[in-house]
């Protein structure tokens, strides 16, 4: 994808999609060219805005150069910054607020054109853990949506009996009204895609967890004992909002064999020494006998092994873990709650 990174300028616009070019055109215009979107249909401004909130830093010379393509005569704004906020600010100039979430939170969201793309995107046991509480009706219509091969994962991930009352709905299922499937779409987009969304709506608290959760143990217990002298309520908020190796615990099954298939192995028995003998009882459980065996077997070879090792490897296992979530593929409980959150 010809996109820029945050860091570094695009500088050539050969390498933009239409997308991508329509959206730093609509950037440079600004607010006041509103009217350009509502010439737009909603795929197509949802595809200009999925391109324009990943764009990153354009050199002004490329908006130059495009600009002059599209209009003669016409010399570059300076270089601009496409981002999920500037994005939001544009089309709330002449969307309803209303429609405006609803874009930005499928922007967010998995990747896709339509909602059934973004639910193709959705690891399988992330899905059927909210499937698994809605009819099996409403589930079979979904599944119906869904590629077949997609969908067989699914139902794999699903409880064996209420997979199969939903097998036996899809068997004897009927076209679908468009109103109904236009009312399972809409739930669809505000209760499960807006929480695969969550990491967007980020307060400064949940920022600074997320630097608290990059200390060594010795920094981390520092930095929040002197937060706590100066204000204990932010220090107990970031404390309940840091994600720490242990609270891997409350992993399910499938999430823990998908960490796994992910994790370097060397890393998993360095991380491992300084766990609790539950959490590591947990990994084992998930790995095959012969593979847990090797894996004791590994850590007992290691011998005495350094605190800032084993949290460095334990660090490692929770970004890796993030960045599961962020693409749908786990699940992860938040701290302090016992309420399951994706983050």
């Amino acid at each position: 994808m010809a996109i820029g990174s945050k860091g570094k300028a695009i500088t050539d616009p050969t390498r933009l999609s239409g997308p991508e070019k329509a959206a730093v055109i609509l950037l440079a215009l600004g607010e006041d060219h509103g009217t350009i979107w509502q010439q737009l249909d909603d795929e197509e401004i949802k595809e200009i805005s999925q391109a324009m909130a990943g764009l990153g830093n354009v050199a002004a010379s490329v908006v130059e150069q495009l600009l002059v393509d599209f209009i003669s005569g016409m010399s570059g704004a300076g270089a601009i910054m496409g981002s999920f906020e500037q994005t939001q600010r544009l089309l709330a100039a002449f969307l309803p607020a209303e429609k405006v979430d609803t874009l930005m939170e499928e922007i967010r969201g998995p990747a896709g054109r339509t909602m059934w793309d973004k639910l193709g995107n959705v690891n399988e046991a992330v899905l059927a853990n909210y499937l698994k509480n809605e009819y099996p009706q409403t589930v079979a219509v979904v599944l119906s949506k869904v590629k077949s091969e997609h969908a067989a994962r699914v139902l794999a991930a699903l409880p064996e009996d209420f997979a199969l009352e939903c097998v036996t709905r899809m068997l004897r299922m009927e076209p679908v009204q468009r109103e109904i499937l236009d009312k399972i779409e809409q739930t669809l987009r505000t209760e499960f895609m807006s929480n695969l969304a969550r990491t967007s709506k980020r307060d400064s608290h949940e920022m600074m967890a997320d630097i608290f959760n990059a200390f060594d143990r010795q920094t981390e217990a520092r930095f929040i004992a002197a937060l706590e002298e100066r204000n204990r309520e932010s220090a107990e908020r970031i404390r309940a909002l840091m994600f720490v190796f242990e609270d891997l615990s409350k992993l399910d099954p499938g999430g823990v064999q998908t960490l796994l298939r992910a994790v370097e192995k060397d890393q998993l028995g360095l991380a491992l020494k300084g766990s609790s003998d539950s959490l590591r009882e947990m990994f084992f459980s998930n790995m095959s006998e012969r593979a847990a065996k090797i894996m004791r077997e590994d850590m007992e070879s290691m011998g005495p092994v350094r605190l800032r090792d084993v949290d460095q490897a334990q660090m490692a296992m929770v970004q890796v873990a993030k960045d599961l979530a962020a693409k749908g593929e786990i699940m992860l409980a938040g701290a302090g709650s016992d309420d399951e959150l994706i983050y």
